[in-house]
Order: structure tokens, then C-alpha cells, then sequence
């Protein structure tokens, strides 16, 4: 990592049925081997089949699914004195975002239904409704801070 500037973040467009910036955050996070048209397929026919289950928008579903997802406070290993302590610190917006994508794309690629549009559909309808495995890695992240908070002081 270079200590003399931090990485800028690049400029990336809004996808182009909802215009939504976080969409194509989620898009860029499915697609495999830079094959954009296939993650697009996935995204849309997930959002279609969403739309057809739950009878409500699914972006609105979608920025739900995140929020139940997106984690408040994870903890990081800190070296004190020759011990390793697991400090829960709180986690930045843009942190909590790109790891409730990336939870939810792994719980959405575990699932046993046939294609990739059922799994996400499904995770997205469970994580909307504070059910399913990336709802439970969240779960299991605060656990972890909150069995943690003796060694909050070593926050840095």
C-alpha cells in the first residue's frame, strides 16, 4: 500500500434501466471474466423475478436487502505487546456497502436453486425480510465486536 496518496476512486456510471449507482456497484461485483452482458442478465432477471414475487419495486427491495445486510461495527486484529486482540471498530459507509454486496453475491452463489437469477432473487427476498446466510454473516460479525468490547480501548 503507498503511504504518499491514497488510490482516487474511479467514476462509474449509473446502469441504464434504474439509473442507479449502487446497481451497477452490485453488477460489477457478479460479473466473472469482465463479461458485463452476462452480469446484466443476472441483475435484471433476478430484479424481474422479484418484482413478479414480491409484487413491489425491486429496487426498493434491493436497497432494503442492503441496509439489512450491511454491517455497523466488524472487528480488526491489533497487535499489543506480543498478543493479537480482536478490536471491534465501526465500519466506514463505503465499507459497509461494498461488504453487504460481497456478502450477498457469496450467499446468493451458495444456494442450491438451478440458476444464478433464482439464488439472487431468493437472497434478495430473504435479505429484505432479515432471513437468509448474508443476513446471518452480519449477525455473526456484531456477535464477534460485541463478545470484543473489552478490548475497545485499543482502538486506533
Amino acid at each position: 500500500m503507498s503511504r504518499r496518496h491514497s488510490a482516487e476512486k474511479r467514476e462509474i456510471n449509473p446502469d441504464p434501466k434504474f439509473g442507479d449507482l449502487v446497481v451497477t456497484k452490485f453488477m460489477n461485483a457478479i460479473m466473472l471474466h469482465g463479461k458485463k452482458s452476462v452480469a446484466e442478465n443476472i441483475v435484471y432477471g433476478a430484479f424481474d423475478a422479484v418484482q413478479a414475487k414480491a409484487k413491489a419495486e425491486p429496487i426498493a427491495i434491493f436497497h432494503q436487502a442492503l441496509d439489512n445486510v450491511a454491517p455497523h461495527v466488524e472487528v480488526r486484529s491489533r497487535r499489543v505487546g506480543g498478543a493479537t486482540y480482536q478490536v471491534p471498530v465501526d465500519v466506514r459507509p463505503e465499507r459497509r456497502q461494498a461488504l453487504a454486496i460481497r456478502w450477498l453475491i457469496a450467499a446468493a452463489r451458495k444456494r442450491n436453486e438451478t440458476t444464478m437469477i433464482d439464488r439472487l432473487s431468493g437472497e434478495l427476498m430473504d435479505a429484505s425480510n432479515n432471513r437468509g446466510s448474508a443476513v446471518k454473516k452480519r449477525e455473526d460479525t456484531h456477535k464477534m465486536a460485541d463478545a470484543n468490547r473489552a478490548f475497545s480501548h485499543y482502538r486506533w
